[in-house]
């Protein structure tokens, strides 16, 4: 049964929880995404096999939560999750963060590392704002965008395209988590496709070389796109929750 949770800011959450054991499961999935995704189902599945406690939301104007997505930012996104966390959650608990979620995840290690006990990464694109969308914009775009707010950007998952607001690029900015020390004090693993063309291999690789990790590995999985939702890399993501899970 879906049920929502008020933030602090006054943003209605929709979210679903699973009770079972520690240390708790939480899915965080990307942009524009919401928790009906085939990775966040799949692991619920897995949590109520294995007897673990786990917890899937939507941010704010994702999926069944309140707001308009152009209304949102990184920010917004990860106070979301971070009151989520915090208020429907008890005891350590295994972050799995998918692309945008990844980045998400990360901001949550900054600010509560004691109630994380490990974090999986599926394709996590820290920065993504910045260094994916805003360095890959033409001069055109760039200026459209800061003339009238939004533009579309192309998007293989939406036949109408990405918006993407002015207000997202620069809140983003205060967001960044590569450009300043980032420790992360419990076990990581970050899997990644090779075939993946909209995060690709090149930034696990920047985020291991940068994060202050006594226990990261990165596993490229050859021929695996950004969905990594095939049944083997399904499997790949329970196994490393089973993993950091000690």
């Amino acid at each position: 049964m879906t049920d929502t949770l008020t933030t602090p800011q006054g943003r209605r959450i929709a979210y679903h929880r699973t009770a079972g054991q520690g240390p708790g499961v939480v899915f965080l999935g990307g942009f524009m995404s919401d928790m009906t995704g085939t990775k966040a189902v799949y692991l619920q599945d897995w949590a109520e096999r294995t007897g673990r406690a786990f917890l899937r939301f939507d941010y704010s104007g994702h999926g069944q939560s309140s707001g308009a997505f152009t209304d949102g930012s990184i920010g917004d996104w990860f106070e979301d999750a971070l009151a989520a966390v915090t208020t429907l959650t008890d005891g350590p608990q295994i972050l799995v963060g998918s692309s945008m979620g990844g980045w998400i995840s990360l901001l949550l290690a900054r600010v509560i590392p004691d109630r994380i006990a490990g974090l999986v990464g599926i394709a996590p694109a820290p920065d993504f704002t910045e260094d994916s969308m805003w360095a890959g914009f033409s001069p055109a775009q760039r200026e459209a965008l800061l003339a009238q707010g939004q533009i579309t950007i192309p998007s293989d998952y939406s036949p109408e395209g990405y918006p993407v607001t002015r207000r997202l690029i620069e809140e983003g900015r205060s967001r960044l988590v590569l450009r300043a020390p980032l420790p992360l004090p419990f076990p990581v693993r970050i899997l990644q496709g090779t075939a993946d063309t909209d995060v690709p291999p090149a930034v696990a690789l920047r985020l291991m070389d940068h994060a202050d990790c006594p226990d990261l590995r990165v596993t490229l999985v050859k021929g695996a796109d950004h969905r990594f939702s095939t049944p083997a890399c399904l499997a790949m993501i329970a196994a490393a929750v089973d993993e950091v899970s000690g």
